[in-house]
């Protein structure tokens, strides 16, 4: 995209997002590799690489040896419990993680998030080693405990790369285990699914077809759509500011309609891509250590912090940023509740550059106002719904997925993040239905009737109103049938979780 055909947006978000437009290939590797532009989205401007620099070659020698079955199909240290004599041997590399730079001396943050990824990698292995031991020879017995102390030679330069990439110290959804954790097969043929490859993995994901490769390379999928939701909200918010065009606002809409429908259609692939039989498995590898039975006491870091023993939250896909900005570009309110501050929580787990933007879109959102300006005019008040039931129909799949691949197989009850299993995403997923309630209800319900006066909105079209009415029906029936099946779940497993 030329500079003279880029949308137009406004000074505050080109200060606080001077990269937004550019061509992601131009980008530096002394910025973040999350930083965002509206090409590349939520994923990384670059492909993570799979070789890491020469003084790495300990680390990358290791994780390469760690799964259950490496890369030429013959078994790793996983698969005979013996990773942690070979974790001990790990020299401590801390030193060498300072003299990442590039050209001009800069920290080079793109190879930091590498050799971060993978002491990610071993340290996920080395705790949860005994539980993968544990469940593999009698699951009916749950994990037991996991290590409660992390070997200095990975626990030094683990933090201090995640005190260089402003991230806690532990497996983070962006910056290891998924989206910085995937090479193409053949770059000619670009970011198609089948031609995306793991570069790390615990269980069988280096094999493509495996349920744990399919797990994590459908997330992937998916983000890669997210460049359209950027520009669309972008759109939105700098048009609104600016006075802009209603029609302007209506097509940053739908931008994120459009996108979301690809988003959507990625994910119902994760019945075929991972087989909900399978996931259990190498689910072991991705729990953390807050609210989690195997860790009751915390994990001391060696040599970090006094070693006082430390608590973080484990992988999730909670920690996606695509409904994140949605929820802030729509205002949806969510509940004050002890899970809401679980979602509060998770965003520290994200990369620092979307934290910022998703935090510029919530604060942006309000000030412009985005919700009041959309139930002034029918038609951008039905757009505005739609997007609103995107968020629905996506956490009410993921609410299908939780309840199909973990609750009805095991009663661990927790999620990888440290979240309750059964009521957790229900709370947000009720918390989307009720705004859709509320608005069409208030805005849109009363136009069907002869005595509706306009009341300041504009635009009524009884073929507009007509689409969303059976959308609105399977809302009502859904939000009846998510409390039927919460309940259930709550009072078959005896209590909240």
């Amino acid at each position: 995209m030329t500079q003279s055909n880029l949308p137009t947006v406004s000074p505050a978000t080109m200060e606080r997002f001077p990269h937004i437009h550019d061509d992601p290939a131009t980008l530096p590797q002394s910025l973040d590799p999350f930083t965002i532009t509206t090409s590349t989205g939520f994923m990384p401007y670059k492909v993570s690489p799979t070789q890491l620099p020469e003084a790495f070659k300990p680390l990358q020698s290791l994780v390469e040896r760690l799964p259950v079955e490496k890369l030429d199909g013959t078994p790793g240290l996983l698969a005979t419990y013996e990773l942690g004599p070979a974790v001990k041997e790990l020299p401590d590399l801390t030193a060498e993680i300072e003299k990442l730079v590039t050209a001009d001396g800069s920290p080079d943050l793109y190879a930091v998030t590498a050799v971060f990824r993978d002491y990610t990698y071993v340290a996920s292995s080395y705790l949860l080693e005994p539980c993968w031991e544990n469940w593999s020879k009698n699951p009916d017995k749950g994990y037991g405990l996991g290590r409660d102390v992390l070997p200095r030679a990975v626990a030094l330069p683990m933090y201090r790369c995640a005190q260089m990439l402003d991230i806690p110290p532990f497996m983070a959804y962006a910056a290891s285990y998924s989206l910085f954790n995937y090479t193409l097969a053949d770059p000619k043929l670009g970011q198609v699914y089948d031609n995306l490859r793991l570069v790390r993995a615990f269980e069988h994901g280096l094999n493509h077809k495996s349920s744990e490769a399919g797990f994590i390379l459908t997330h992937i999928d998916m983000v890669k759509e997210t460049g359209p939701l950027i520009g669309g909200a972008l759109k939105i918010v700098d048009t609104i500011e600016q006075g802009g065009s209603r029609s302007d606002v209506n097509d940053g809409f739908r931008e994120i309609l459009a996108a979301m429908e690809k988003i959507e259609a990625c994910m119902e692939d994760m019945w075929t891509n991972s087989k909900p039989s399978e996931y259990l498995s190498f689910r072991v590898f991705i729990f953390g250590i807050t609210n989690q039975s195997m860790f009751p006491n915390g994990v001391v870091y060696e040599g970090v912090l006094d070693d006082k023993p430390l608590n973080f939250r484990g992988e999730s896909g909670a920690n996606d940023s695509i409904i994140p900005l949605l929820d802030h570009l729509c205002q949806i309110p969510m509940p004050s509740t002890p899970l809401t501050k679980i979602l509060h929580e998770f965003r520290a787990y994200r990369p620092l550059p979307h934290r910022e933007f998703l935090a510029y879109m919530n604060a942006k959102a309000a000030e412009v106002g985005v919700q009041d300006f959309v139930v002034k005019d029918t038609e951008t008040a039905i757009l505005f719904l739609k997007t609103l039931n995107h968020v629905r129909s996506f956490r009410w799949r993921h609410w299908l997925f939780a309840r199909e691949y973990i609750i009805r197989r095991t009663p661990h009850p927790t999620a990888t993040g440290g979240s309750p299993i059964v009521t957790w995403l229900p709370n947000q997923l009720s918390a989307v239905m009720d705004m859709m309630i509320s608005i069409y209800d208030t805005y849109l319900a009363p136009q069907k009737e002869p005595e509706y006066s306009a009341n300041g909105m504009t635009g009524y079209d009884a073929a507009l109103q007509k689409q969303v009415e059976p959308m609105m029906e399977m809302v009502h029936d859904q939000k009846d049938k998510l409390a039927k099946e919460v309940e259930k779940w709550c009072q078959e497993r005896g209590n909240g979780f």
